[in-house]
């Protein structure tokens, strides 16, 4: 099985990146938050640090890109090209507001005959080129049944891989993965299909693998935010314990008081992992309180403090959707 760190905006930037593969080094592929492409610059420079090379050396990181103007697409990854990346991600998979009302990411699994043509312009301009192109998809705008007329256009393109997430955009991610769309989408593709959504246990990648044993790649998100040592568990390599964590975490937290100006910028960071992370302890309620309440540097150690002094890791435990 190769395993795939899905990309999370604000989260698993350049220096969570290293952090999880040094620590944690049983990771095929990294993918970055997206990329949006731009009319007047390619790159802005908070973008350009987080894929340069050399801020992500020793890990296989795949650039993801937000667009639904193929020009657009063709100029970002040749920029991509000469930084010497020879993968670059298409998100049709981002169920966000602000970013589907433009019709990018799912938003543009509404426009399929615009997808289509799209795909034509892009794929003929890198077809036979040793530039790969991947695609990240949900299963359609509205209703699932969209996804056989979005398999339809897929199959017309020889992609190094479709990652599909078997939800809607209208599910964002609530509901369950619809695992049946995602199995007759595995029967029909013509492309190696990856899958993401709600592994957030070794048991949830047991139970997916008991189902599916012919699908060879898996996208973990959330699940790896939660437990960074997820992979490792499922691989029989290691496991997560409160020293484990407490290094992971006092690392990340340096890195992001040096990163980011000003308590605020840091605080907002750090908890946003804890709204995954805190899914390892046991009986956390009150100081997950007490941490979420926190409103300078001084109560957030604090409460990170009286969280790993007080509560028990479970390390079976995972991410629980709402």
């Amino acid at each position: 099985m190769k395993f795939y760190f899905a990309p999370m905006e604000g989260i698993t930037i350049h220096t969570y990146r290293n952090l999880c593969n040094e620590m944690f080094p049983y990771m095929d592929k990294f993918f970055s938050p997206f990329l949006v492409t731009k009319k007047k610059t390619i790159l802005n420079a908070k973008e350009l640090r987080d894929i340069l090379p050399e801020n992500n050396e020793g890990i296989h990181l795949v650039p993801q890109v937000l667009t639904n103007n193929a020009e657009d697409f063709i100029i970002m990854i040749r920029e991509l090209e000469k930084l010497g990346y020879q993968e670059v991600n298409l998100n049709l998979g981002c169920p966000s507001g602000t970013v589907v009302s433009k019709f990018r990411g799912a938003g543009f699994l509404a426009k399929p005959e615009e997808l289509d043509l799209f795909l034509a312009q892009v794929f003929d301009v890198f077809a036979g080129t040793h530039m790969k192109l991947s695609v990240k998809t949900r299963i359609g705008k509205d209703e699932p049944e969209e996804c056989y007329h979005l398999m339809e256009i897929y199959n017309k393109y020889e992609m190094s891989e479709l990652i599909i997430h078997p939800r809607t955009q209208k599910d964002y991610y609530k509901n369950k993965p619809n695992l049946q769309v995602f199995s007759d989408a595995c029967k029909i593709s013509k492309n190696p299909v990856c899958y993401n959504g709600n592994i957030f246990t070794v048991s949830d990648y047991e139970k997916f693998t008991s189902q599916f044993p012919q699908v060879t790649m898996i996208m973990l998100g959330r699940g790896l935010v939660c437990n960074p040592a997820l992979t490792a568990q499922i691989l029989g390599r290691g496991t997560i314990d409160k020293q484990i964590l407490r290094e992971f975490h006092d690392r990340i937290y340096g890195e992001f008081k040096q990163l980011y100006s000003g308590e605020k910028n840091i605080l907002f960071r750090m908890k946003e992992l804890w709204c995954y992370m805190v899914y390892l302890f046991q009986e956390n309620e009150k100081q997950k309180k007490r941490l979420m309440k926190s409103k300078n540097l001084d109560e957030y150690e604090a409460a990170v403090n009286g969280l790993f002094r007080e509560c028990v890791i479970d390390s079976s435990s995972g991410f629980r959707a709402n």
